[in-house]
């Protein structure tokens, strides 16, 4: 379990710490720079993170299930677990539409030379994230708190 446990942990860590970083520290950064140059560093930004990101989602789930098998099954788990469960599938599906939606016209546009096109894309990224974001950060609270829900 302790594999299980760790291997969970710092999912959550790579993802929502990434986000965190994202949204906190390149996003002000980067908005000194021009459209033209910003965008394409969110690109090739993206491009690095995003495999990641699918990782995690493979990672925490499966880890999450070996966790709760771990106690003997979902009948033996608090609220809190389920809670967890139910933000992770919101999050997932969100990182999904970022991925095959936005993320893939802001980088079409980017290829046409549409820089107010990728420029609208990226603001829907920015603000999924945002919420991906606040969603990653209560989920940390509920799995840290959870017993004492």
């Amino acid at each position: 379990m302790i594999i299980a446990l760790t291997l969970h942990i710092l999912s959550v860590v790579i993802w929502v710490g990434g986000m965190f970083f994202a949204y906190m520290a390149l996003r002000p950064a980067a908005l000194g720079l021009e459209p033209p140059q910003r965008l394409p560093l969110w690109s090739r930004t993206f491009a690095r993170f995003f495999p990641w990101v699918w990782a995690t989602i493979v990672i925490l789930p499966l880890t999450g299930l070996w966790l709760i098998r771990g106690v003997g099954g979902i009948d033996n788990v608090g609220i809190y677990v389920y809670i967890m469960l139910i933000l992770a599938v919101v999050m997932i599906l969100i990182f999904m539409h970022i991925f095959f939606a936005p993320y893939r016209k802001m980088n079409k546009a980017i290829g046409a030379g549409d820089i107010p096109a990728a420029g609208k894309q990226l603001s829907q990224i920015r603000r999924l994230v945002g919420i991906n974001l606040i969603i990653g950060l209560v989920t940390i609270i509920v799995a840290v708190g959870g017993k004492a829900l």
